[in-house]
């Protein structure tokens, strides 16, 4: 039987996932909104109480795995419950303990979760920032800027010289600074909070347990409050998408300084009593090998990263048949997330799958915001098919609005923050009329005669522009037509033009593949695309590809996880300068 065949009909590995359920409620004018009235469990509404229960149930099974030379250091529920008592008695004796924030200037690593978990059973609550944000050569500015929302009590690094730069700022001049490693003097040594008496925990599910940092796509960072009760029951609505008993086996590097990493994976992981390997691996050329690495001895029950990650994870899967075999081992979903993953790349990997272990993998994805804990949506049925933002998860609501041709997608359950730090004014604007949570993006059906087939991402409602003739540029179709055409070469696009003749695109390249075969295969699939669009808005005239991905370090890359597009323009101002420079350049691609 021919292999492409083969990975089109053979069966796929059963996900586990409890039955797909949506009520549809179908207003005059065009209005929809579709609610998940599965049953999730409430038993856990702080983020200590899965730890104690699990450190009760299952005491040795680890929780925690980083990396140590060439093994691994662990911590299992039971030790991590004694160790994060102890750190709660010392942050007591350290007299921080109030409604200012202990500011962490750390990576992931275990260290950063026991002194996290610490300081929000005691109703500390947390703000772990970017390590970008402190790291040598950082713009201390956004540092200064972050300080002053915060306004933190405390500060936690994990490495006093590596963040040395940071801790020296103005902004943090006099508090007090926990280093796990290579404290300055007068810092406080991790090990020195280790001698103290525990401290059992006395949060409660309406106390503040993290303030996390979001720019959206322009403007300075807002602090968004997220409670201990929206934390636990966001977890409890993704695991009540799943009818698995089974602790989950994750390998990830997704960043604790951003919902999806801090909520949907760490606390995830405590939420189902499941293991949680860090990778410190990242999805460029220079830094994804550790994640290869930490592949090859832990083989995964769920696997989650960008899109990046799995291009150049296919890559790989491709050419090392132990490496699949041992990914494919055990791993029930795929999920991506941050970005359009191009449908070949996910055919190439399901035929990796098919050729090692006879099965297809269901592949997910999900959206939402900090705002909305971060998961409001997900795929939560056995699914190929990419670029679907899934249906609502178990209690919650998404409304969709006609507004300028699209629905306006907005959100309500218990995982949706109360708004912003020092913010009421713009906490009370972000929620429309009926309580519901207003993302400002927009999202349409598959199929409107059928809702439950899911939804897709249908771009941000203030990133469409017009050209210099008037015509009217939708940014998320385009962009997300013209990355599916052009397939794996490229990560992402920033889509330009306004005011101008046509449409431009700035290529995020592909960081595994050769530039001249970005170029080659960009051109070929810009064509493909351009051969069936439709009119001036809808057609790509122009486009040049990047030397490099995404500056998360400077917001290019939003809290959502997509690419904030006016500020990539802004950003990449002497790219779309040459993109639409007279004559063109010769790395521009000009489309007649």
């Amino acid at each position: 039987m021919d292999a492409n065949l083969r990975a089109a009909t053979a069966a796929f590995r059963d996900p586990r996932y409890a039955p797909r359920r949506l009520e549809v409620d179908r207003r005059p004018g065009g209005e929809l909104v579709l609610t998940n009235p599965t049953p999730y469990a409430t038993h856990f509404q702080t983020t200590s109480a899965a730890l104690d229960h699990w450190a009760a149930a299952a005491p040795e099974r680890i929780w925690l795995a980083e990396r140590s030379g060439d093994g691994w250091r662990t911590v299992t529920f039971a030790e991590a419950r004694e160790r994060i008592a102890v750190l709660a008695g010392g942050l007591r004796g350290l007299g921080v303990v109030g409604p200012r924030p202990l500011l962490i200037l750390a990576a992931n690593g275990i260290d950063h979760a026991l002194v996290k978990y610490a300081a929000m059973s005691q109703g500390l609550p947390v703000a772990p920032v970017s390590p970008q944000y402190g790291l040598k050569g950082a713009n201390l500015a956004r540092l200064a800027h972050a300080c002053a929302v915060l306004a933190p009590a405390c500060v936690y690094t994990e490495d006093a010289a590596l963040f040395a730069e940071g801790l020296s700022a103005e902004c943090l001049a006099g508090l007090p600074v926990i280093a796990a490693h290579n404290p300055r003097p007068g810092d406080i040594a991790l090990e020195q909070l280790l001698g103290a008496a525990p401290a059992q925990a006395i949060a409660t599910p309406d106390d503040h347990a993290k303030y996390l940092l979001t720019s959206g796509s322009t403007g300075h960072p807002k602090a968004v409050i997220i409670t201990h009760r929206n934390i636990a029951l966001n977890s409890a609505q993704i695991a009540a998408c799943f009818d698995d008993p089974e602790p989950p086996v994750m390998v990830n590097s997704a960043p604790w300084s951003h919902s999806l990493g801090a909520n949907s994976i760490l606390h995830m992981s405590l939420h189902r009593g499941g293991t949680l390997y860090i990778d410190t691996g990242q999805p460029t050329a220079a830094r994804f090998g550790e994640t290869v690495r930490n592949l090859r001895e832990v083989a995964p029950t769920y696997h989650n990263m960008v899109p990046a990650g799995w291009m150049l994870l296919v890559d790989e899967l491709e050419r090392d048949e132990a490496l699949a075999r041992r990914f494919f081992q055990r791993v029930r979903v795929l999920q991506y997330g941050g970005a359009a993953l191009g449908q070949t790349v996910a055919d190439r990997i399901q035929a990796v799958a098919v050729r090692t272990v006879g099965e297809r993998i269901s592949f997910a994805s999900g959206y939402g915001a900090t705002e909305t804990g971060p998961t409001a949506c997900n795929v939560h049925w056995t699914n190929e098919r990419m670029g679907l933002i899934g249906l609502p998860i178990p209690g919650t609501s998404v409304r969709l609005v006609p507004e300028a041709g699209k629905l306006d997608f907005r959100v309500k359950g218990p995982q949706v923050t109360q708004g912003y730090l020092g913010r009421p004014e713009l906490s009370a604007q972000v929620f429309d009329d009926e309580g519901f949570y207003v993302l400002g993006d927009a999202a349409r059906l598959v199929d409107p005669q059928d809702p439950t087939q899911g939804l897709i991402f249908d771009g941000r409602l203030s990133e469409n522009f017009k050209l210099a003739s008037g015509t009217f540029v939708g940014v998320g179709d385009l962009r997300i037509g013209a990355i599916s055409a052009i397939g794996g070469a490229v990560t992402d696009a920033v889509v330009c033009g306004e005011g101008r003749e046509g449409v431009g695109l700035l290529l995020y390249p592909n960081p595994g593949l050769p530039r001249a075969e970005v170029e080659a295969t960009a051109k070929a699939g810009l064509e493909a695309f351009n051969a069936h669009a439709k009119g001036a808005g809808g057609r790509v005239a122009r486009a040049l590809v990047l030397p490099d991905g995404p500056d998360a370090a400077h917001g290019e890359v939003t809290d959502k996880g997509y690419i904030a597009q006016p500020l990539a323009r802004s950003l990449r101002a002497g790219a779309v300068a040459r993109l639409f420079a007279d004559p063109p350049p010769p790395d521009v691609m000009v489309f007649p």
